[in-house]
């Protein structure tokens, strides 16, 4: 088991703007890799209701389960990552209750049952990444439902910094700041739209 605070700034993009980043930090199809987002919840959404997410994300033949909840300071998320095996991370997939783990009790501790939950469904990422200015850049080509999206994130240990930097390579690329919700609200609002 693995903590570890996220801070990240993002922006939706045009196809063209995506296309541009890419041209322009010498970025090629095969730097992608293809990763699988699964994500989990209650029938009433309460991980959702108190801004936290549930995935298991599927990446090179590995399974990793993560819960991210937001920091008080609301500057960022705390991340807590459990390893996988794939027969364990197929079972919770198919409905199989949560293991006892760290996620598991955090769960509980939100006032969730953790066998309430379930897996809504799949977000398919093709990424590609390269350090930036003291952090990492992030390309993401997301397919979920009907939709494809484009994304760039920068990762960063430090929320100004990160902040300035993120708003100045928005500026010279002359890429508009989008108000950019994170992937599992893009995942479940769409879910929502599709069923109504």
């Amino acid at each position: 088991m693995t903590e570890q605070i996220e801070i990240e700034f993002k922006n939706l993009l045009t196809a063209t703007e995506f296309e541009h980043l890419l041209a322009n930090f010498h970025i090629s199809r095969d730097q992608f890799i293809t990763q699988k987002n699964h994500y989990f919840d209650t029938p009433e959404f309460l991980l959702k209701d108190r801004a936290c997410a549930l995935r298991i994300r599927e990446k090179d033949g590995r399974y990793e389960m993560t819960l991210k909840q937001p920091l008080p300071t609301g500057q960022g998320l705390l991340e807590t990552n459990i390893e996988l095996g794939s027969e364990e991370a197929q079972a919770i997939l198919n409905g199989s209750p949560l293991p006892k783990s760290e996620i598991h009790n955090k769960i509980c501790l939100l006032g969730i049952e953790a066998n309430h939950l379930s897996c809504f469904g799949t977000l398919t990422t093709a990424r590609a990444e390269i350090p930036y200015e003291g952090g990492l850049l992030v390309f993401d080509k997301s397919t979920y439902f009907s939709i494809t999206d484009y994304e760039l994130e920068y990762e960063t240990s430090h929320y100004e910094d990160g902040k300035r930097i993120f708003d100045n390579l928005l500026k010279k690329a002359n890429i508009p700041p989008r108000k950019t919700d994170n992937k599992v609200k893009r995942f479940f609002t769409e879910m929502q739209r599709v069923k109504k």
